[in-house]
């Protein structure tokens, strides 16, 4: 007699990286790196920092990019709800300090919308509804490159006092551990680009693998500085409905905008998934470096955010998919622009295992 088997249904994704983060944190609680075993780590987290940033380097095609600027509309569209909307809202919600949100959640609300928007999920998902797909690609690598740059600009900006800014000391750190590794990586793509696509997955676990050793670096610091302290199970209650706010009104305005624009459906699609993420991959290595010890409770709200973003966009790409008609493709746009029923299935199970959709092999970060 077989035992029933408790299945999450399949509209209500939890990714396996969140819960590997879970994980870390835990480890982190109860067997924090202290003395010279924290020097170790806080050492290895800087290297894998930068191994994170050169490969993202090494991944991103250039001219596959340069090929996307003829949307220049829509990329403009997406960086503005990323790097334009998302901060007004993030600073509009400063009035839910201290009684809603402590200053502590509130700044890692903050530096959740000033992260790049992500790759890997804002192509799933476009895929999944049906909508311009070479554009979703596209439009996350231009916030990735771009947000190398204009987060920490940003957070110098918004953050000042908080534990972010622009001294001598952390804008070196940044271009040392961020901008150098990623430049060295497209300067090398022409001799290892090859090796990279053959070992993508294996890679993808080094990827992954490095997140993880900068969060454990980041909640050890925390843990052994007492600021677990400050947060209650309350405020966490808080900030989810902060966040399920945010999320509703930027998937609203990013669709709503679109349409305003005059883009068609599938690119209104691409716009509204690309355009209300935000990337944990390159998240949580930008807040090692701009907030340091600190680090362990800013990246909080962003891990909450990121499996947020993917349960709500699964079922919404799904609804668009079940009750729409795919437009003719039009003569001249990419082949890659709309998924049929094969790309929404392959798409969903590398969302499902942490891969890269098929498609163009424009690779940023994944998460």
């Amino acid at each position: 007699m077989h035992r029933p088997v408790l299945k999450l249904p399949s509209w209500l994704p939890v990714d396996g990286f969140i819960l590997a983060l879970v994980g870390t944190v835990g480890l982190a609680a109860l067997l924090p790196a202290r003395g010279p075993a924290g020097s170790v780590a806080e050492g290895a987290s800087t290297g894998a920092v930068a191994l994170l940033f050169f490969l993202y380097g090494a991944r991103l095609s250039s001219r596959e990019a340069l090929d996307g600027l003829r949307h220049w509309r829509l990329h403009l569209t997406v960086l503005a709800c990323t790097f334009v909307l998302f901060p007004l809202l993030g600073l509009a919600a400063r009035f839910l300090v201290p009684e809603v949100l402590p200053p502590t959640l509130y700044t890692g609300l903050l530096f959740l919308c000033l992260v790049p928007s992500t790759v890997q999920s804002s192509v799933a998902f476009t895929a999944i509804a049906r909508g311009n797909v070479a554009a979703a690609i596209c439009a996350g690598s231009f916030s990735s490159i771009l947000g190398i740059v204009i987060t920490p600009l940003l957070a110098g900006l918004v953050l000042h006092g908080n534990g972010a800014g622009f001294s001598a000391g952390s804008l070196l750190k940044i271009v040392c551990q961020l901008l150098l590794p990623f430049l060295a990586g497209q300067l090398l793509r022409r001799w290892i680009g090859g090796f990279l696509t053959r070992h993508r997955k294996a890679l993808g676990r080094v990827d992954r693998g490095s997140i993880l050793l900068v969060v454990y670096a980041a909640f050890s610091a925390g843990v052994v500085q007492g600021i677990w302290h400050q947060v209650s199970a309350l405020r966490l209650l808080c900030l989810l409905g902060v966040e399920a706010v945010l999320l509703a009104v930027m998937l609203t305005a990013s669709s709503y905008g679109a349409g305003k624009l005059g883009f068609g459906r599938a690119d209104r699609i691409a716009i509204t998934f690309a355009g209300s993420k935000k990337s944990l991959a390159a998240g949580l290595p930008m807040a090692s470096v701009l907030f340091g010890a600190q680090a362990g409770l800013v990246v909080l709200p962003l891990m909450l955010f990121h499996q947020m973003q993917l349960m709500v966009c699964a079922v919404l790409a799904k609804r668009m998919a079940a009750g729409t008609v795919p437009e003719p493709r039009r003569e001249g746009a990419p082949a890659a622009a709309s998924a049929g029923p094969g790309g929404a299935a392959e798409a969903t199970a590398a969302v499902a295992a942490g891969q890269q959709p098929s498609g163009p092999r424009t690779l940023g970060p994944r998460t």
